[in-house]
């Protein structure tokens, strides 16, 4: 049995975690939870994530949900990888910055825009929808990754946001997103997240 395993319901916000443990290459075990039938409310998956929510990994013998969390803690895990600057890297901070942004800003600024949302900005620990946009496209202008030119796990976070709004066709025509989003879509490990997601 594996040190590590992951809880994945295709055609999740899951398939980040999924992608992100193909970049590791470090073996796992795949559990599918058919999210959409219920699963997640079942006794034995509350008992690994009593929020009823996907992803969520073991490693050795520690249980961790919330896929930021998930992502800093791999990324760390398993260094060799090169998915996350060192402690003493001056792109650290930016590394955790952008892990964050994604649960914290990108997503609740996603769900504002696409249920038509009013909220007084003072109210709130996120930008509107352009705004949000527009930090994300000024990051990407130093290069082709959230980092510059190095990819990192932090990519898996924002891209595969990105990638969502992309295909259900919530975000239109920009030239620098649709780019990096075909960045990712291209790599390796990427390719291999979409057949485990079926």
């Amino acid at each position: 049995m594996s040190d590590l395993i992951v809880w994945h319901g295709p055609n999740t916000r899951s398939t980040g975690t999924v992608w992100l443990v193909e970049e590791l290459g470090a073996p796992y075990e795949l559990r599918k939870v058919d999210v959409f039938g219920g699963a997640t409310r079942e006794p034995d998956f509350l008992a690994v994530n009593p929020a009823g929510k996907v992803p969520a990994i073991r490693h050795k013998n520690k249980t961790l949900t919330e896929m930021a969390a998930i992502s800093l803690y791999l990324a760390d895990a398993f260094p060799e990888a090169g998915l996350a600057p060192a402690i003493d890297d001056p792109l650290r901070g930016d590394y955790l910055y952008w892990s964050v942004f994604r649960p914290g800003v990108l997503e609740p600024a996603i769900i504002t825009k696409s249920q038509g949302l009013e909220l007084d900005p003072r109210m709130v620990g996120w930008g509107d929808w352009e705004t949000v946009l527009s930090l994300v496209e000024r990051q990407l202008a130093s290069g082709d990754y959230i980092l510059g030119d190095n990819f990192s796990a932090a990519d898996i976070l924002i891209g595969g946001a990105l990638g969502w709004l992309k295909h259900f066709k919530l975000m239109g025509e920009n030239s620098s997103i649709d780019r990096y989003i075909d960045r990712l879509h291209a790599r390796p490990a990427y390719a291999r997240m979409q057949a485990a997601n079926t």
